[in-house]
């Protein structure tokens, strides 16, 4: 038997052999059993399939009526899941809703909005190009971030539109055995709408747990004129209560960027690439569009930050008001962070309903 559990995976280490199985779900089959896709005799492609009948995309994607979940699978380990891949109608996208469960816990791990697990919180499709999440046109959604479970993994989607949604999904997993130090994937999504003033947004607040934060999307609408990007990002851990043990020196610089990100001079320059972006501007040159509004990850894969008790994230929205001082900011900002504890895990805050979810 190889010694090599097939997890962890990189050019360095992708020649070696393992006793790892590989799975898939999808509408095709939705079981991941051995030699049990393509088997479908109904689905969405049915009617397209009539002269071909199984075997020929009877079943490529689900329908999700309004205020269903859906469940997109289900799997008993150990093992880990390795890739999504998920795509349906942008409009849609903030009140469809992704969670995950793992070993058969109540309370989910992951409760985001598709679009925000996936950097595209503004629904207008933006590609990224980053090593766990990839965006490509025209819409398709891939996450490679490493999920490993035990003994079960659950993996839902629930449709908050008032209509039926059309789902396409593929779930890529391994079975395999999982180290005993493996920690599980969290994600959890938060948003101020407008932040209060001489107040901060919070990213993440009340883990509890030994862990590390590997990262955070945000979707960040400017509701006032001026360079926007001061505020630090403070990371407060271990009993950190005033002052925190990380603090950052700006939101463009925290992103990776710098001065502005202002080139050529009066432009924002995008980017997007292996572990930091600001991959989305939306400019408002439309009769009925709000402020400027912003796409910006940040992951810690090379750099994660390691909590042994509890964890609080937060970041100042702050610009630049008259006679050179600064100016605490009311905009709108939506974040998703992503990280890994070991379980328990507190309970994530109840998500928002639907209209504190809208974006206007």
């Amino acid at each position: 038997m190889s010694g090599f559990n097939g997890l962890n995976l990189g050019l360095g280490n992708l020649a070696r052999l393992s006793d790892a199985k590989t799975r898939s779900i999808s509408a095709e089959n939705f079981t991941g059993g051995k030699g049990q896709g393509a088997m479908a005799a109904e689905g969405t492609g049915a009617n397209c399939a009539r002269e071909l009948g199984v075997g020929w995309k009877v079943s490529p994607s689900v329908e999700i009526e309004p205020n269903e979940t859906f469940v997109m699978g289900e799997i008993e380990g150990p093992g880990a899941i390795q890739h999504i891949w998920m795509t349906n109608a942008p409009h849609q996208w903030r009140n469809m809703i992704l969670r995950f469960y793992w070993d058969g816990e109540a309370s989910p791990s992951v409760e985001v909005p598709m679009c925000d697990f996936f950097c595209n919180g503004w629904q207008e499709r933006a590609d990224v190009n980053s090593l766990p999440i990839a965006v490509n046109p025209a819409g398709g959604f891939n996450s490679y971030w490493q999920m490993p479970f035990r003994r079960s993994a659950r993996i839902t989607m629930e449709n908050r539109n008032p209509e039926k949604a059309v789902l396409y999904y593929q779930i890529d997993y391994t079975l395999t055995e999982v180290p005993e130090d493996a920690a599980y994937f969290h994600a959890q999504w938060r948003r101020s709408s407008p932040v209060a003033y001489q107040d901060v947004h919070t990213i993440l607040d009340g883990v509890r747990g030994k862990g590390h934060y590997v990262g955070v999307y945000l979707a960040w609408q400017v509701n006032n004129t001026g360079w926007w990007g001061e505020g630090e990002i403070k990371f407060y851990m271990d009993g950190d209560k005033e002052h925190p043990t990380i603090c950052g020196t700006g939101t463009e610089d925290y992103f990776g960027g710098a001065w502005n990100w202002e080139q050529p001079q009066g432009t924002y320059r995008t980017y997007s690439t292996a572990y930091m972006g600001m991959h989305q501007v939306i400019k408002p040159d439309g009769l009925y569009r709000s402020q400027q509004r912003f796409g910006m990850y940040r992951w810690h894969v090379m750099d994660p930050i390691r909590f042994d008790s509890d964890l609080r994230v937060t970041i100042q929205d702050l610009g630049w008001r008259s006679g050179g001082r600064y100016l605490p900011q009311q905009s709108d900002i939506a974040s998703t962070a992503f990280w890994y504890q070991s379980e328990p895990h507190a309970p994530h805050p109840t998500l928002p309903d639907n209209d504190a979810r809208e974006v206007i």
